[in-house]
């Protein structure tokens, strides 16, 4: 399913206009998105699962191409947790 498909659909199970159901998709990613860049990034939504952020550390690899050694940076990645709900309703 794609944003436009979930904006199409969540207009059509609440009986509203697509431009509201697309501002709540919006406001939905966003707030994800402000909650996960703080310190301790980690959105939990009963139903569906918890976001949560952690901090890859600093590591060597290799080039596949070339096999030259590098250096990979810290950063931060995104795990999703699936909620007891969610897994039940996909099994």
């Amino acid at each position: 399913m794609t944003k436009t498909q979930l904006v199409e659909q969540m207009a059509k199970d609440a009986g509203i206009p697509r431009s509201a159901a697309n501002k709540a998709v919006n406001s939905f990613i966003d707030c994800v998105k402000v909650s996960l860049k703080k310190k301790d990034g980690k959105i939990t939504l009963l139903g569906l699962g918890t976001f949560s952020k952690y901090r890859r550390k600093a590591r060597k690899g290799v080039n596949p191409a070339t096999g030259e050694k590098i250096k990979i940076k810290a950063s931060n990645g995104i795990r999703f947790k699936p909620g007891k709900a969610l897994k039940t309703a996909i099994s």
